[in-house]
């Protein structure tokens, strides 16, 4: 006999599950009851953006300045900053664009300080050794001692020229000062051209020898240096006649055909 289908009984029948209820997250609002965006404003992100755009720079700047251009490559910049590689992409082109951004950053420091300098008033004489704190400062920076350090050799020609403008902003306004100097009578009759050589030459010179952390701060680095171009290191009549006529030789002018005399005789001649 074949087997008879048996009808569940009611009771055992399986109900429709009924569809959950959705729950809705909160939004969230400001005190007005308006609703609030989880994303910062944009001035936020920018901000952002700018801070980490100028870590990057430094990083750069400072691995320039420890191990040069050529040997520092952008995954040591990364690696600097515990990102990858591609992440400096976004903030940066290239390695090239990265030089051109810390040599300009550099330049543009000194121009604003120079500009503030001269803004202050003053003479010639506090405006030129305002100039000059501001510049031995500043190549103690890691900007400032990648453009002295790196230089713009390393650059496009297109970058290159622009740069060298900049810097010629910057010898033009020790020129100036010099000169003006000159004609007030706080500074002796020179050429301001080579007097600005001068100047700007000692004082780039220190981002190439200074350490930070090593003997002295960059506040008595430049203290230093900026006396000694002021003041020479030639002692003054005045201190000549304390220690007597013969203790600072006195050059004379090179005889035709002969060897230069100086006024001090050796001892026992």
């Amino acid at each position: 006999m074949p087997n008879a289908k048996v009808a569940a009984p009611r009771s055992a029948a399986r109900k429709p599950l009924s569809k959950p209820t959705p729950v809705k997250a909160p939004v969230p609002s400001d005190a007005d009851g308006a609703a609030a965006s989880p994303w910062a404003p944009v001035s936020h992100r920018e901000q952002q953006r700018e801070a980490k755009r100028h870590a990057v720079l430094q990083a750069a700047a400072q691995l320039f300045n420890e191990r040069g251009f050529h040997a520092t490559s952008l995954d040591d910049i990364a690696a600097r900053l515990n990102v990858t590689k591609p992440t400096l992409y976004y903030y940066v082109k290239n390695k090239d664009e990265i030089l051109l951004q810390c040599v300009r950053q550099g330049l543009d420091m000194m121009l604003a300080g120079i500009e503030a300098s001269r803004a202050a008033g003053g003479q010639a004489i506090d405006q030129l050794v305002t100039c000059m704190q501001v510049y031995a400062r500043i190549v103690t920076q890691d900007f400032g001692m990648c453009l002295i350090r790196v230089g713009d050799e390393q650059l496009p020609p297109q970058s290159r020229k622009e740069l060298r403008r900049l810097k010629s902003a910057i010898d033009q306004e020790f020129r100036r000062l010099v000169a003006q100097g000159v004609a007030e009578g706080s500074l002796q009759p020179c050429d301001p051209k080579m007097t600005a050589f001068v100047i700007a030459g000692a004082l780039s010179w220190i981002g190439r020898w200074y350490q930070p952390g090593g003997e002295y701060t960059p506040e008595q680095v430049a203290q230093q240096c900026i006396a000694t171009l002021c003041d020479g290191v030639l002692r003054r009549p005045a201190d000549n006649t304390a220690l007597g006529a013969a203790a600072v030789p006195t050059p004379k002018r090179r005889a035709a055909g002969g060897k230069a005399r100086t006024a001090v005789r050796p001892s026992g001649g």
